[in-house]
């Protein structure tokens, strides 16, 4: 076998290991108390609670929870990521380590009942927006 076949064969060799090695998972579960609210991940619907979804990044992320009778809840929570994640180290764990990696992370949020106005302020109200259109 010539130089450049063996060169060949140790590259594709090394291209096939280097790909067979381990890999990532992120999960993300979301619960609410109580269950079965709709949650949106950064202007994207995931699902209704519990919702268990796959990510690709970590940091800031903009979350909307809303049921009905319950206010809607829009706040944002940084995922903080594992210190294999960050370089070079993530470039082992993602590639040379032969293991699968698990990373779970779980998010609670409790929605508060929603409080509708009593009849008479409403009543007030109305009356104020009539004068004002008057």
């Amino acid at each position: 076998m010539g130089n450049r076949n063996l060169l060949a064969v140790i590259v594709i060799s090394l291209i096939l290991g280097l790909s067979a090695g381990g890999c990532v998972e992120r999960w993300l579960t979301i619960n609410t108390e109580p269950q079965g609210a709709l949650v949106t991940l950064n202007d994207e619907e995931i699902g209704v609670s519990p919702v268990t979804v796959s990510f690709e990044w970590y940091g800031d992320y903009d979350v909307r929870v809303s049921k009905e009778g319950y206010e809607t809840l829009k706040t944002h929570r940084k995922l903080q990521g594992p210190w294999y994640d960050a370089f070079p180290f993530d470039f082992f764990a993602g590639i040379l380590n032969p293991n699968r990696i698990v990373d779970s992370y779980e998010w609670t949020f409790e929605l508060a009942p929603k409080e509708y106005p009593a009849r008479e302020e409403l009543i007030q109200n109305a009356q104020e927006l009539k004068e004002q259109v008057e």
